[in-house]
Formats: C-alpha cells, structure tokens, sequence
C-alpha cells in the first residue's frame, strides 16, 4: 500500500495521491471511487464513507483526469459563446460598480448551467472569447469535456458536424440548424411582437423605430421579425430592416444609436425599440444628456430583462426571457443525451413576459 507523506525529511517533492490510491486504501475499485465523487447517490453509504475517509486521509483531491482513468469521461460540462462584456455597464449610484446591476445575459445563462451541474455532479468550463475566432473556442472546450452548449453561431455549423459525431452538443438560441442536435430558444419573436403592439396599441405610438446589431444574431433577426409582424398588424409601414444596426449590443452603442436617431432630420421617433436591455440602457442615458424626457419626450425599451433594466431611472421596459432557466435547460438536455445517446433530438422554446415599466409611460 502506498502512502503519501506532504512532510518529508528530504526536502523532496511528493507526488499528489492518485484515485489509484485511494481505491487501493479504501478496498474498492477506482469506479467506484470514481462514482463516489461523480453520482454520491449511486454509491451505498457504507462504501462512500469508507471512499471518502481514504480520500481524506491521503490528502486526495478529485481531478477531471483522474475520474476520466476510470469512466473515460471528465465530469466537465462547456459552454462557448462570444464574449459580449460590457465596459460600459456600470452601477446606478456614483458611478460604483455593482456586480448585480452588471449582470448580463451570458451571466444569467451561466448562472443557471452552473446550478444544473452542480446538481448533477459536474464542473463547467467556460470559454467566452472575441479574439482568435471560433476555431479557438472549440479547441479550448472540445477535447476537455462530455458534451457542451453553444451559443447560436458561436462555432460554424460545419465545425459542430463534426464535433457532435463524437460529442454531445447543445445549441441555445438561434434556428435549429442541424436537426440531429438538442435545441432550446426562447420565443424571441411572439415577446418582440408583443411588445410592440403594447406601445402602439396601448400608448398609441405611431413612429417608432428598431435598433439592431450589424452582427449576425439569431436571436435579433427573431425579435425584428416580431417588431415588423406588429407594425404590420398595426397597418404602420413595414420596414425591411433595422433604422440603425449597431456594431455591438452595448451601452456605448446604444447610445450612438439613439444620438445618431435623433441627428437624422425629419420627425423625430415615439418610441425607440432596442434589441436588447444594454443599448437601451446606453439610450436612456444619452437622451439624458441631449435634455429629452423618457417617456414623456420619447419611449425607449429592450428585451432580455437583465437586473440593471429595473434599476436605472427610469426603470426600464423590456421582454423578460428565462435566461437561468434557459441554462438550466441546457445543461439538462446534455445529461439526458449523455446517458442516451440514440434518444430522439428535442428542441425546446421558452416562454418570454413582458415587463411594462416607467420607460414606455406604464
């Protein structure tokens, strides 16, 4: 039996105890040691405690490696999506940075994987990343977990092909592009529509415009769609695309947008219709500034309903999406496919609620 001592006379290094010896010291087999530290539950108790105090006693500390020697898996679970952070985003009162006020939609989302692992006995690796282009996403995350989610786009389509013959894959957000891939979205377009008919029905806008993002997003060529589904309802004209597409969805940005909105000439908008919560909030901030009053002067919402929506001033109406659940979900279609890899694909779409506040005269 091979003991391991951190306090050696000799000055020389040892190495770290291995799930080898742990299995060896307990009188069990490194799966099972491996299934104490993975599914606890799948294990009787007698035998966990016994596992554990061997692991206690070597000074034994679990590894994604050391469980995969024994289940050829790495208890990891991944995530890849753009990183879309925020420089911009800040707290309400004297500048302060408050981190529940920055919280944004990739936050959220994390939020909710990170809860739905844990639960069921998985880390997640996270890999966010603008610079060095999809490819490195999927290096970074590939060849270290079970199975991932994937932001829509994030990865191209043909990269996931391959990926997915030997990994399971789940797409968030987006069109289901491969249809042998677990998909789950939330209802982008009836939110975006319903939200627009309450401006033009309820406050009886006329004029309104949409701010978009000149990066291609599933999810905000969804919501415009619903945006245009509502003027034509209304009988208002049917626009082909975006007043302005932002270069990226940040408060910066918004707040260009809205200046450069108002810059145009011509008669001014009701109503501004942001593609998301952080542009709006960039706009209500550069409105602001140019003396105009929200809503009095003009409407301003978003969508994604992230914290800093209900504490800027004027609170801010938007679509509230799931984005916890959305994560939750996610991580549990990856745990169904991994213990069923020949189940039929789902895909699965959320429900969005609107959230009418100050910014639209409610």
């Amino acid at each position: 039996m091979r003991f391991h001592n951190s306090n050696r006379t000799d000055g020389r290094p040892v190495s770290a105890p291995t799930v080898y010896d742990v299995a060896e010291r307990a009188g069990v087999s490194i799966a099972t040691v491996s299934r104490v530290y993975r599914n606890p539950d799948s294990v009787r108790e007698q035998t966990r405690d016994r596992v554990l105090e061997a692991a206690r006693g070597l000074g034994y500390v679990p590894s994604g490696s050391a469980r995969g020697l024994a289940s050829r898996t790495t208890g990891v679970l991944g995530l890849c999506f753009p990183d879309y952070s925020d420089p911009d985003t800040i707290g309400i009162e004297d500048g302060v940075e408050d981190d529940d006020a920055a919280m944004l939609y990739s936050d959220q989302i994390i939020r909710g994987m990170e809860r739905a692992a844990r639960r069921h006995g998985y880390a997640l690796l996270i890999a966010a990343s603008l610079e060095g282009g999809p490819q490195t996403l999927v290096n970074q995350v590939a060849g270290r977990v079970d199975g991932f989610a994937v932001l829509a786009r994030t990865v191209p389509t043909e990269e996931l092909e391959v990926i997915s013959r030997r990994l399971p894959v789940v797409m968030l957000a987006g069109p289901r592009e491969i249809d042998h891939l677990d998909h789950i979205e939330v209802a982008n377009a009836d939110g975006q529509r319903a939200l627009t008919r309450h401006l033009i029905e309820d406050h009886g806008l006329r004029r309104l415009v949409f701010v978009g993002t000149a990066e291609e997003s599933p999810d905000v060529e969804a919501r415009f769609a619903g945006y245009a589904a509502a003027c034509r309802d209304a009988g208002l004209p049917v626009p082909d695309a975006p007043d302005v597409r932002a270069p990226l969805m940040t408060q910066a940005e918004g707040a260009r947008a809205a200046e450069a909105l108002l810059d145009r000439g011509g008669e001014s908008p009701q109503a501004m219709v942001f593609a998301n919560d952080q542009m709006a909030v960039g706009a209500l901030q550069a409105l602001e500034r140019r003396g105009l009053r929200v809503p009095a002067d003009v409407a301003v919402t978003g969508f994604d309903g992230i914290p800093l929506s209900r504490l800027v001033r004027p609170t801010l109406t938007t679509v509230r999406q799931p984005t916890r659940r959305l994560g939750e979900e996610a991580i549990e279609l990856l745990v169904r496919r991994l213990n069923d890899r020949e189940r039929t694909p789902e895909s699965l779409m959320l429900p969005v609620t609107l959230a009418k506040r100050q910014s639209c005269g409610c």
